[in-house]
């Protein structure tokens, strides 16, 4: 279409004739395109914030524990109280080769960590160096947990981001400080900033401090006793497929019925990650009905009201037939008004659904980490402006029609 700037003063005259109208009816694709891209911004965020949850943790990975059994089994009554120990770690190496990683853990009922005045309340893991594979750590300072540590029973720690923020407000690497716990001081080696909320062991989240495991049998007097073992599969193993295995070869060990799944707890990450998935596909699908249904709605309130236009205009469009004006030409000012309208509309709406999305961006950011990215993407804002363009062609094209229809007698008998 050839560039005219005389035709596009005309649209402008026009759609500011009565501003009123013009202004509710490009409100109606405003709001539209408003809901859709803020819907898609989001919903893309809050998927982040509740992965964020279970940040670091391996999607084929999975935690056995012993609880009181529900089932009577070779002469022990149910409810028996039983726990695992440390040669369960190798019986399943042995038994299960899919599995990669079999890490055990021990937990304590927690205490208050010191340094100097200030003080925390700390949960304590004693783990392996290999469980930064299942749950891996974002190291702010210093280092995780090695073999030296553990062969040597080293009294250091690793510690999270809420304990660190209460006994070192001012910031700082804490790396070679030590804390007391109880009657224990702890070398600390590491901070971890792992934003984890969702599965967490031993007390609150933030809260953990990592020992080594041998530390913590030697410290607690937990002799071989385990609390739990986190496993990962092999790639391509599902994680589901193995746990009558695993209660198999821990409750013949323990003489626990393997078929008593409250006796032995078995929690496999990669269900609690595909209910997500699901969640958020479902989500998605809502996202764009709704956001393309208002988006829909708002053009045809264009459409509307641009043929109520063309009737008030019934006596101009006819002077223009008379003197020569071409139905293409009826056809290009129409749909050109109609585009110009909405797309006017639609550009105001994508920018203040940027605007709220960077607002809300800034609200998840901490410590200049960004907890959830809510802006769309470039491509996203290209597509929203494409269908916008699109929704302006398609609601010009009953007004123009009507327009093209019209014949300068008619038009002359009309006023």
């Amino acid at each position: 279409m050839k560039f005219d700037l005389d035709n596009y003063h005309e649209i402008l005259d026009t759609l500011t004739r009565n501003k009123s109208r013009s202004f509710l009816t490009g409100f109606g694709v405003f709001w539209g395109v408003f809901m859709l891209v803020a819907l898609i911004g989001g919903g893309q965020g809050l998927k982040e914030l509740l992965n964020a949850n279970f940040d670091g943790f391996a999607t084929n990975s999975a935690m056995v524990w012993a609880q009181p059994t529900s089932k009577a089994h070779k002469g022990f009554r149910k409810g028996r109280m039983w726990s695992m120990e440390y040669k369960d770690v190798e019986r399943l190496r042995h038994r299960i080769p899919e599995l990669d990683v079999i890490s055990p853990m021990l937990f304590s009922n927690g205490g208050t960590a010191y340094y100097g005045e200030r003080k925390s309340t700390v949960g304590i893991n004693g783990v392996l160096p290999d469980y930064q594979r299942i749950n891996a750590p974002k190291l702010l300072y210093g280092r995780y947990l090695n073999e030296i540590d553990i062969a040597q029973k080293r009294k250091v720690c690793v510690i999270q981001k809420k304990t660190y923020k209460e006994l070192f407000p001012g910031g700082g690497d804490p790396c070679g400080k030590f804390i007391r716990v109880d009657s224990v001081y702890y070398q600390i080696v590491g901070v971890d900033y792992n934003s984890s909320e969702g599965i967490s062991f031993g007390g609150e989240s933030g809260t953990t401090m990592l020992l080594p495991i041998t530390l913590m049998q030697q410290t607690y007097n937990r002799g071989n006793h385990v609390d739990m073992i986190a496993v990962t599969g092999r790639p391509g193993v599902v994680m589901s497929t193995l746990a009558p295995r695993l209660r198999e070869t821990i409750g013949r060990a323990h003489l626990v019925d393997p078929t008593d799944e409250q006796g032995i707890m078995f929690f496999n990450t990669e269900v609690l990650f595909q209910m997500i998935d699901s969640l958020f596909r479902g989500v998605n699908f809502l996202i764009w009905l709704v956001g393309l249904g208002t988006l829909l709605a708002g053009a045809i309130g264009v459409s509307n009201i641009m043929m109520v236009t063309v009737r008030e205009r019934t006596i101009e469009i006819g002077i223009r037939r008379a003197i020569g004006a071409t139905p293409r030409m009826v056809l290009s000012q129409i749909i050109s008004e109609s585009i110009v309208l909405t797309m006017v509309a639609g550009m105001s709406g994508i920018l203040f659904a940027v605007l709220i999305l960077q607002m809300l961006e800034l609200a998840n950011t901490e410590d200049g980490i960004i907890s959830a990215h809510f802006q769309v993407g470039f491509w996203t804002a290209i597509s929203a402006a494409l269908a916008i363009a699109v929704m302006g062609v398609l609601a010009g094209l009953a007004p123009a029609a009507r327009a093209m229809s019209i014949k300068p007698v008619d038009a002359m008998r009309d006023e």
